[in-house]
């Protein structure tokens, strides 16, 4: 049941906020937001619970009645865990379909606590650049250092130079890595984090939704793809800070504890993004020159005595979701 006060979304954004376990995290990003709401009193922000069955949803809704937020937070219950596509389509479709419909839309992660100012810094550089479709806040660490969160698409070489982790290698391939250094002013990029990401309506409007066959990982990669395709370029806005705390939502990219085992849904996402954007044979080679870069990386590690920081099992998981060994898998459509 959807908790809201208000009869019509903000003519000017929506926030769509995914919880799934996090609440206290989820409550601790809308205190970030309320410095929001002199800059945008008609401000409105919408929280997905993914069922998350572990009291989340009446933790955050009693801290929406609680600290007087239902003016322009909605609470609502996604019904299922979908992941965080599914999530965030679920508070965007009916908005997209109303005659009222917001020009902008802000993914927001539950574990980032906004600067002052970030979302009128992402609103203003969108007004003043109507051609750009989607921009993305500079995500950084709570003591201010930056994190990467302004890519290159993947691709095989990129693939190939995760693996191998080779100097002399990544520096030949240095145009085709997708993590480059932080860019100290806005530039255009190939996609951003989806923790902060800015969307033009009419991108929705051109390509669709956000994938839901992506459980977790890639969508973002997938959206901006398509919306670059489309003509709708992405930008990296570092004047919009958000403090990220990596790896809080999902566990999965958490630095600050050793690797986990990488789940099951990040293979499949993976498989799905390659085969999907560049076709099957494109995906054989990129899985192929992957694992001889995985192998080779973990050979030249035990010689030289050095510990992996690659998750355990990795290269045997990412062995067994090589598309040879899914032979019997259903491929994306």
């Amino acid at each position: 049941m959807m908790t809201s006060d208000k009869k019509s979304p903000s003519p000017e954004i929506l926030i769509v906020i995914v919880n799934y376990k996090t609440p206290e995290l989820t409550i601790d990003c809308l205190k970030s937001l309320t410095q929001e709401i002199p800059l945008f009193p008609d401000l409105n922000v919408t929280v997905v619970d993914n069922d998350s069955q572990d009291g989340s949803a009446e933790k955050i809704e009693a801290a929406i009645q609680k600290e007087g937020w239902s003016s322009w937070v909605s609470f609502l219950p996604s019904g299922k865990n979908g992941g965080f596509a599914f999530g965030n389509n679920v508070a965007i479709r009916p908005v997209l379909n109303s005659e009222n419909s917001s020009p902008y839309f802000l993914l927001l992660n539950p574990d980032t606590v906004i600067h002052p100012g970030a979302i009128k810094t992402l609103i203003d550089f969108m007004n003043n650049h109507p051609d750009v479709g989607i921009a993305g806040s500079r995500l950084e660490e709570p003591d201010g250092t930056p994190q990467r969160s302004a890519f290159r698409f993947h691709s095989i070489f990129s693939e190939f130079d995760d693996g191998l982790r080779l100097g002399i290698v990544s520096k030949l391939l240095n145009r085709w890595i997708v993590a480059p250094p932080v860019p100290d002013s806005h530039c255009k990029t190939d996609w951003v984090a989806g923790a902060s990401m800015i969307i033009r309506r009419e991108v929705f409007e051109t390509i669709g939704l956000l994938d839901e066959d992506y459980f977790m990982y890639f969508e973002e990669v997938d959206f901006c793809l398509r919306a670059n395709k489309a003509g709708w370029p992405c930008w990296y806005v570092p004047e919009s800070r958000v403090i990220h705390f990596v790896g809080q939502s999902s566990g999965v990219t958490n630095t600050k504890i050793p690797p986990k085992r990488r789940p099951q849904y990040w293979f499949d996402s993976r498989q799905r993004f390659f085969i999907k954007n560049y076709g099957l044979v494109y995906t054989v080679f990129t899985d192929f020159f992957a694992i001889i870069g995985f192998i080779l990386w973990n050979f030249r590690a035990s010689i030289q005595g050095k510990l992996s920081n690659l998750p355990p099992k990795f290269v045997t998981d990412f062995w067994n979701n090589t598309v040879w060994m899914k032979r019997n898998s259903q491929l994306p459509s």
